[in-house]
């Protein structure tokens, strides 16, 4: 098992792939994002009936496949079936959803590292972590930490791995405000946070800066140049990125 150790973040990461330049979640996404010159992805998984750790950002099926339902209610073999890139190139293709162990395997071979979302699969959370703690328990080729915005999920990666890097997601001030995600960082010795970057003022960042957690930040569109220097002016130390492509080497 691999050791805990501190992790310095890139200051971009790849999320969901390269989501703007080619279809979410898939391999072709991931080694996009490598070959442009990313050392850092993000990517979804929650596992399917047959309890296969896959990659997947919605609840369902519906938006980024030619399929409907949850994952949950279908064998890897059929989910491997569907259209993943249709719904980004307006025609039929051959990209299908991948399983997480195909991806670990082109990280490995590109030098590339992993952030894992984990996705909170309703009455499946615990399986869902455990499934992909057994993936990725002995990897020691590359960086991986893990996130989410679900409590049960975060909480089962900490008891399941607390050798590993860990990060609790707040997307709104509905659930938690900044004082809880603090407490739940510290509770879990999580050593990272992620914000929506609607969230995100200069006194928020030093509140969190002060209890030593570093700062991801994603958005719903992609982040420009000058939203990026902004934000990192303030503290943050990483930004999820849909298409770096006008941002790599400028910082």
């Amino acid at each position: 098992m691999t050791q805990k150790k501190t992790l310095k973040l890139p200051k971009f990461i790849g999320h969901r792939g390269v989501k703007d330049l080619c279809p979410e979640n898939t391999l072709e996404s991931i080694a996009r994002a490598f070959e442009i010159g990313l050392n850092f992805v993000e990517i979804d998984v929650k596992i399917s009936k047959d309890k296969v750790p896959i990659l997947l950002h919605d609840d369902t099926l519906d938006r980024t496949t030619n399929g409907s339902g949850p994952a949950i209610d279908y064998d890897y073999e059929d989910i491997k079936k569907l259209d993943a890139g249709k719904f980004y190139y307006k025609k039929n293709t051959n990209i299908f959803i991948p399983k997480l162990e195909d991806v670990l395997s082109v990280c490995i071979n590109n030098n590339g590292n992993l952030n894992i979302e984990l996705k909170p699969n309703k009455n499946f959370e615990k399986e869902n972590t455990y499934q992909i703690y057994k993936l990725t328990k002995n990897i020691n080729q590359i960086d991986i930490f893990f996130s989410s915005f679900d409590i049960i999920s975060i909480s089962e990666i900490s008891e399941l791995y607390p050798q590993s890097i860990r990060s609790f997601l707040l997307d709104d001030f509905k659930e938690y405000n900044i004082d809880d995600l603090i407490n739940i960082s510290i509770n879990h010795d999580l050593k990272i946070c992620g914000l929506n970057l609607d969230l995100v003022t200069a006194d928020i960042i030093k509140k969190i800066k002060k209890s030593n957690i570093s700062i991801t930040v994603y958005s719903d569109k992609n982040i420009n140049s000058s939203s990026a220097n902004d934000i990192f002016s303030i503290g943050v130390d990483s930004i999820f990125v849909d298409n770096p492509l006008d941002l790599l080497g400028k910082f």
